[in-house]
Order: structure tokens, then C-alpha cells, then sequence
């Protein structure tokens, strides 16, 4: 499953940086664990795991990223 930033985390800002991964590249994470955190101009946003899996990071840290952008994926296997 894909890790997607969120398309509801932010009305005004268009963009956010990843500022801290709380799991590390093929570390097992379960459902509704803390992932990462996104800050905006305004507001640091908490992420978390939409599955338990596999953790695979596509989008490091201090990367911008915006609304539905793939930064990482969970294999459920």
C-alpha cells in the first residue's frame, strides 16, 4: 500500500516538508502507528500508518512534498 500525503492535511499551504520519519527503511510498523511528521508554513501534521507492514521510504527527510504524493509504501505480505 502506498504511504500518500494526505489530500485534507492543509487548506492554504500547497506544500510541506518531512521533518522526522519515526520508522527506519524495512522496519515493521502496525495500523494507526505514528509514520512521520509534515510541517507546513504554519502547522506540523502527524501521519500515520493507514496498514501494518513492511515500511519502504521513498520521500527522506527535509524533502517537499505536496497534497497525494507517494513518499513511501507499506507491504502488508
Amino acid at each position: 500500500m502506498d504511504i500518500k500525503v494526505p489530500y485534507d492535511l492543509w487548506d492554504d499551504d500547497s506544500e510541506g516538508v518531512i521533518t522526522v520519519w519515526f520508522v527506519n527503511e524495512g522496519e515493521n510498523i502496525s495500523k494507526n502507528e505514528l509514520l512521520l511528521e509534515i510541517m507546513t508554513a504554519k502547522v506540523q501534521y502527524e501521519i500515520f500508518a493507514p496498514t501494518g507492514g513492511i515500511v519502504s521510504i521513498a520521500s527522506g527527510i527535509d524533502i517537499v512534498v505536496r497534497k497525494g504524493d507517494v513518499i513511501g509504501h507499506i507491504n502488508n505480505c
